[in-house]
């Protein structure tokens, strides 16, 4: 085989329709747009344009806010923590921080920080150090002997 007999597979390609190109073409005059109006002219734009009736979007109820400068937290559930440790990809002797979380490879990235939730049951004793966690997790981790404690941030110290 040489360079000069490589060939795409037949119907692989299909040449460009060349619109506007004279009536011989099947494609000429008015190049396949149809007779007049707005879609037959270049620079249209009515994506959610409805003929002048009030459109969709416009029509529905606006509800809520969502805040631009809210905290967003990797969530991690307490039964996976101790789905690791017994897997031995966490060390119990030493304080769980956030960044032995991440290093573990149970959470990815820590965003604004790491919060513990409370699914799934806990047996080891564990000291846990993150940003946030719920109470029911709270609770979880000292009915099993350990601690969970919660920083507080700079910005939250600021507000005091």
């Amino acid at each position: 085989m040489k360079l000069h007999e490589l060939s795409d597979n037949p119907g692989a390609t299909k040449p460009r329709k060349r619109v506007g190109r004279g009536p011989g073409s099947g494609t000429g005059k008015m190049g396949g747009r149809g007779i007049k109006g707005q879609k037959s002219r270049s620079g249209v734009a009515i994506k959610g344009y409805e003929g002048g009736q009030m459109p969709l979007y416009q029509r529905l109820p606006k509800r809520g806010f969502n805040k631009p400068n809210r905290k967003e937290y990797s969530v991690v559930n307490l039964g996976l923590i101790q789905k690791f440790i017994d897997e031995g990809k966490i060390d119990i002797k030493n304080a769980i921080t956030e960044d032995a979380l991440i290093a573990s490879g149970l959470v990815r990235r820590k965003r604004d920080g790491i919060r513990v939730l409370a699914k799934g049951d806990v047996t080891a004793k564990m000291n846990i150090e993150v940003t946030g966690a719920s109470k029911s997790a709270v609770e979880a981790v000292e009915k099993a002997g350990g601690s969970l404690t919660v920083k507080v941030t700079a910005a939250v110290e600021a507000s005091e």
